[in-house]
């Protein structure tokens, strides 16, 4: 099956799940739906960041400080963020992904919004990621993913969750 048929639970506003629908077809009908975003840190707690691989169906091409992606149908927010981290990382026994925020992401027209659980977990594994999903990663620190705020093209979805941890570790949000 491709990606564009994975099925999604389709949501509304408040989170709560009205349908089902194909990936492809909550894209191009700009249907609310679940994703999650992990945030990975190694040993030393620097930050895996990745771009993403060309046939991505949104954001190709572009960096992410998060691995994850959408929350099939009929699964949890919990059971998606560790089997995303897993899956992009290419690990297995990884600890289960502590949920820290939930917040609703309107795309601008690109794919409509979705509803972003934001996740943090500490990877001491040794990472193989999937080569369908990223071209390129690397551990940044703190100050080294910073630098590349403003040079490398972030996919905005994980821009927006960056800022809202921050906003969060600060206390905030």
């Amino acid at each position: 099956m491709s990606s564009a048929e994975e099925i999604l639970d389709v949501v509304d506003e408040q989170d709560r799940v009205i349908g089902r629908a194909p990936r492809g077809e909550v894209y191009a009908r700009g249907l609310i739906h679940r994703c999650v975003f992990i945030r990975v840190r190694d040993a030393g707690g620097r930050v895996f960041v990745h771009r993403r691989t060309p046939t991505k169906l949104v954001f190709p091409s572009m960096y992410d400080m998060f691995v994850g992606g959408v929350v099939g149908a009929g699964e949890s927010y919990d059971e998606a963020a560790l089997r995303e981290a897993e899956e992009e990382l290419g690990v297995r026994g990884l600890p289960r992904p502590e949920p820290v925020l939930r917040f609703l992401y309107d795309s601008g027209g690109v794919a409509g919004k979705w509803w972003s659980a934001v996740y943090e977990v500490r990877c001491e594994l040794p990472v193989d990621p999937q080569v369908e999903e990223v071209a390129w990663h690397a551990f940044l620190t703190e100050d080294e993913l910073a630098a590349r705020l403003g040079t490398w093209e972030w996919v905005p979805d994980g821009l927006a969750a960056y800022e809202r941890l921050r906003a969060h570790a600060a206390g905030r949000g």
